[in-house]
């Protein structure tokens, strides 16, 4: 049996140590039952975005090694497994862009080329990773001609008659993208179809959507493409239910949906995530966008805990997957073409060429590092003062990650496993166990 922890305020950072009672408190009980088998896991990772990439050419190609390393490598660093990349221009790309020319309708001049440094990204991290990484395409907006407001920002609405057209340049990605020997194993129709923004963005209602996922659907079974996935919503939990149960009310756009994609934004309503997966059990869910907003927040240990917060609740909530946002920010947060500045878990500070390991990073490898794609969550209960999820891995081998947002230490009784475990779980810490 395997200890490792990560806890504030001291050296412990994904650190194997003892397991131990240390207080005379009395104990808490988390129940595992193995017999009951909930979802099973595709994997983690996070976006490889052009400010991602292009952070990774300012350092020089030992750091950048290092860099990849971090996240791919599954011993040196924390096996991150899958990805998401925008389908052309996003916020977090040097400027927004298109892989057609103007008012191409034809896609004639469709051109991946901008996207190589991404691609070569992917290909180092495949390398490190001893595997091939699955990519999730997600497009910010149409090209400007094809909406209603003619504009990539401020949202607008993708015109009915280019719905054809739109689907096509979707095959077209997927197709480039494979020439390139990456991947894609999923598109989302629209990243975040809800929020109007400054930046790449386009709105589509739950009908807009059924109705795009009835041309998208039979767009790529025509293109041989009928194992490449198709998720909806890819936006905050809030009103994912209402927006899933839109587009799977429609008996021909049921056919097509692979699953529901969701992000962490401005809310924590975890049971919805619970709501949607008993709605539709056969159906998938998948996180695919996460990050503090607001800055670089170096030192900010309360992160770290967000994503473990975040993570353990979707996770038992049959979550298949977690995709983070940012790979690689500089020590500004970006660059980002409008401002729209945030926090990686690693973070780079490009001037020292120095890697900066977030606390975030940490409480993600609690997760990726440990539990392997395939494996599948058992069920669990008992205690309400810890946060816990429990997981067997492929090989046999058990996880359970318990996390402790309180000030102070809490002694847990884990029943259920191939060993029992009678351990202080500390006060503001992250632990995995591997039995």
């Amino acid at each position: 049996m395997k200890h490792i922890r990560t806890k504030k305020d001291t050296s412990q950072w994904l650190k194997e140590v003892s397991v131990e009672v240390k207080t005379s408190a009395p104990f808490e009980s988390i129940l595992i039952d193995p017999l009951d088998l909930k979802q099973t896991i595709i994997g983690f990772g996070g976006a490889f975005t052009e400010a991602s990439a292009y952070n990774l050419s300012r350092i020089d190609a030992k750091k950048r090694q290092q860099a990849i390393e971090a996240y791919f490598d599954p011993i040196k660093g924390i096996g991150y497994t899958i990805g998401r990349v925008s389908i052309h221009g996003c916020d977090f790309s040097l400027g927004s862009y298109l892989y057609i020319k103007d008012f191409d309708d034809s896609l004639e001049s469709f051109d991946i080329s901008r996207d190589q440094k991404i691609i070569d990204l992917i290909k180092d991290a495949e390398k490190v990773a001893g595997q091939s990484i699955k990519i999730l395409g997600s497009p910010w907006t149409p090209p400007f001609w094809m909406k209603d407001n003619n504009s990539p920002i401020h949202g607008g609405k993708l015109l009915p008659k280019y719905y054809q057209t739109w689907a096509d340049y979707f095959v077209r990605f997927i197709q480039e993208y494979q020439k390139k020997g990456i991947d894609v194993f999923a598109v989302s129709v629209q990243n975040e179809p809800a929020a109007v923004q400054r930046w790449d963005s386009c709105i589509f209602t739950g009908e807009d959507e059924c109705a795009f996922v009835k041309v998208l659907g039979p767009t790529l079974r025509k293109a041989g493409l009928e194992d490449k996935h198709i998720l909806i919503w890819d936006h905050n939990r809030d009103i994912m239910v209402e927006r899933a149960k839109a587009v799977l009310q429609d008996k021909e756009a049921y056919e097509y949906v692979w699953g529901t994609a969701f992000h962490w934004y401005e809310n924590e309503q975890f049971s919805n995530v619970k709501k949607l997966h008993d709605l539709y059990p056969e159906k998938h869910l998948l996180f695919t966008e996460g990050c503090q907003e607001g800055g670089p927040h170096f030192n900010e240990y309360q992160v770290g805990e967000r994503y473990g917060r975040n993570m353990i609740n979707d996770l038992r909530n049959y979550t298949e997957g977690y995709i983070d946002w940012n790979l690689f920010l500089d020590e500004t947060g970006g660059p980002n073409h409008v401002n729209n500045l945030c926090s990686s878990p690693l973070m780079i500070k490009i001037f020292h060429e120095e890697l900066v390991l977030m606390p975030s990073y940490y409480y993600i490898g609690h997760f990726s590092k440990f539990i392997k794609p395939g494996a599948k969550q058992m069920a669990s209960h008992g205690t309400d003062k810890l946060l816990y999820v429990s997981f067997v891995n492929p090989n046999g081998e058990q996880i359970v990650v318990i996390q402790n947002q309180k000030d102070f230490d809490c002694n847990v009784d884990i029943i259920g496993l191939k060993e029992k475990i009678k351990m202080t779980v500390d006060a503001h810490s992250i632990s995995t166990i591997v039995i």
